[in-house]
């Protein structure tokens, strides 16, 4: 059984969702950021940490795209040209939206306070616009990211809108909108909120 061990408000919650996607068991061990237990699976004290067979992963895109492979789900086949383009839609999602919102996070309450520069805010809101501007004409032409089927990179987005919720620089994009209702509706996102202690 899969042991996921992480803090359910970061990006933990991204290889839980998957797990249930996919119907795998699993044990969920509440550890927050730079506890000691994490620091022992990682010693740059960052979750989520996937235990298997006696080994440890980490990041959670890493986690995922092991996950997918594994189980042969949510994901185009390695080497295949529609995996490469599916990984490049995954790089995308984590350079031009994760990344700006951890940065709006670091500015807001992560950084010491003196470190802070709070008037950063405004550019972070339109570069995570600009990029889900990109993801809404994608949508415009099939349900899902990658065409007609859910893959890695629509849990990686959904969940950095609801983050980009959380930081209050969520566009009005009615495209977007709608597919984040359909994501956050479906059946595996709802329990991933109550994770398999």
């Amino acid at each position: 059984m899969y042991e996921v061990i992480g803090s359910h408000r970061t990006r933990t919650f991204r290889v839980l969702w998957l797990l249930e996607e996919l119907g795998q068991p699993y044990r969920f061990i509440e550890e927050t950021p730079r506890s000691e237990g994490i620091i022992a699976l990682n010693p740059l004290g960052k979750v989520p940490a996937l235990r298997i067979d006696g080994d440890v992963l980490t990041d959670s895109v890493a986690i995922m795209t092991f996950l997918a492979d594994r189980h042969g789900a949510f994901t185009a086949p390695a080497g295949s040209v529609a995996r490469a383009r599916q990984d490049a839609l995954t790089f995308f999602i984590i350079d031009e939206m994760d990344a700006v919102l951890w940065s709006a996070a670091k500015h807001s309450f992560v950084l010491p306070e003196e470190k802070r520069v709070p008037s950063l805010k405004p550019t972070l809101g339109w570069e995570y616009e600009r990029a889900a501007r990109h993801l809404c004409r994608r949508l415009e032409k099939s349900p899902y990211l990658c065409g007609a089927e859910l893959t890695l990179p629509d849990i990686l987005a959904t969940h950095c809108a609801e983050w980009a919720k959380q930081a209050k620089i969520m566009p009005r994009l009615p495209v977007f909108e709608e597919y984040l209702g359909r994501m956050t509706g479906r059946t595996a996102f709802k329990a991933a909120l109550a994770p398999k202690t």
